[in-house]
């Protein structure tokens, strides 16, 4: 079988049924890509497969096609320089950072259907589960991507604590 991932058409061997995310993680060597869940609920496998969110963890490898582009977080930017990424950084999103490539990949095709969505868009589109309760940094890296990428202009600063102060 073969897939096209991150750019490149690469092949593979692999039951029909076989999960996507298995492929991607096992046989691809792809590991940024999580399981979680196994039932496409918490969003950690989300890959885009033509730009669109997939959970990869319940889709069969024999559902994609080689002429389908396949992206993981490790193709969204190999040097984490994708303005998602920066902004994830910027406001420190990551917690233990499990789900945060779903996150991630999830976001980033939210904002490529709406480049300035509402908190109401957000909230439809992020059904990724983070047990860390990330959720409010989350919201507010999207509104930093969709209103420029600087946590400044955005207003949305994390202010730098004084020296010797607890919080």
């Amino acid at each position: 079988m073969k897939l096209n991932v991150n750019g490149q058409v690469r092949e593979f061997e692999a039951e029909e049924d076989t999960p996507l995310l298995w492929v991607l993680r096992e046989q691809l060597g792809l590991t940024g890509t999580k399981y979680g869940c196994g039932i496409a609920q918490c969003g950690a496998c989300t890959v885009h497969i033509d730009g669109e969110a997939t959970r990869s963890c319940v889709r069969p490898v024999s559902t994609v096609t080689a002429a389908q582009k396949i992206v993981t977080i490790e193709g969204l930017s190999p040097d984490g320089s994708h303005p998602v990424q920066k902004a994830w950084a910027a406001l420190d999103v990551p917690q233990c950072g499990f789900c945060q490539s779903g996150m991630i990949m999830a976001a980033t095709a939210l904002l490529k259907e709406k480049p300035k969505p509402t908190d109401a868009d957000i909230d439809m589109a992020m059904t990724n589960i983070c047990r860390c309760g990330t959720y409010n940094r989350v919201r507010k890296a999207i509104h930093v991507v969709a209103r420029g990428g600087d946590p400044k202009t955005a207003g949305l600063a994390i202010e730098p604590r004084a020296a010797g102060s607890k919080a």
